[in-house]
């Protein structure tokens, strides 16, 4: 399916911003539905099957954070979180209930579009990656199964957790620095938005070990295992 013809859902209570977000993604080609509380988000998604969620934390019925949490469950589908706050928890529980990435309020038509096609095009690339397995001490990565093991017990990762997971074993104990992990994994170089690496690499450590990845600090990452 071309990108021009990826369907978006939309989800947003301000139908100010939800118009403005629908109108843009369509100009560039896309095939937008709206959705303005939790409960029809979650209809919408499972009825619609969206290429791609933009999804506002704050909604009536239940939060973003349960849509995004009960939309994952039933298929893994790109997240696109529109918040008003910038705090790490929310950033944190957020990641962990399966979003890719955040905006925070007020953002740019301009940068979410872009976000948007980023992360497409990096869940196009996953699509196609040819099949393996990675093994590194006791981690072991089916990339074909997209399955997770550490010290024999199955972890579940997020769909970014695992490309990212990915990107770092595929150089084991090489430093690759926050903007170019933004670019090769999350398709985006923004700087701003090296946070959303460090919140990702948080939530693997939380889910795999703290000893699993090593900070260089003012550069980035550098997956560990024992030589």
């Amino acid at each position: 399916m071309a990108e021009q013809q990826r369907r978006v859902l939309v989800v947003d209570d301000e139908p100010t911003i939800a118009e403005s977000v629908a109108a843009r993604l369509r100009a560039e080609g896309f095939e937008v539905e709206t959705a303005a509380d939790g409960p029809s988000a979650v209809a919408a998604a499972s009825a619609r099957r969206p290429d791609l969620v933009v999804l506002d934390v704050m909604l009536p019925g239940f939060d973003g954070l349960e849509v995004c949490r009960r939309i994952q469950a039933e298929r893994p589908v790109p997240v696109l979180m529109l918040t008003a706050r910038d705090e790490e928890t929310d950033l944190l529980v957020g990641l962990a209930v399966g979003a890719d990435d955040y905006l925070t309020k007020p953002f740019s038509i301009r940068e979410l579009a872009a976000r948007v096609h980023a992360l497409l095009r990096r869940a196009g690339r996953a699509e196609q990656r040819d099949g393996h397995r990675i093994v590194l001490a006791d981690l072991e990565i089916d990339v074909v199964e997209r399955r997770v093991h550490r010290s024999g017990e199955e972890v579940h990762l997020t769909p970014t957790e695992f490309q990212l997971l990915v990107h770092l074993a595929g150089r084991p104990r090489a430093v690759l620095p926050r903007e170019r992990l933004l670019a090769e994994v999350w398709g985006w170089g923004e700087a701003a938005s090296t946070r959303t690496v460090d919140s990702h690499v948080k939530a693997l450590r939380r889910k795999l070990g703290a000893d699993l990845i090593r900070t260089v600090h003012g550069v980035g990452y550098a997956l560990e295992v024992p030589r």
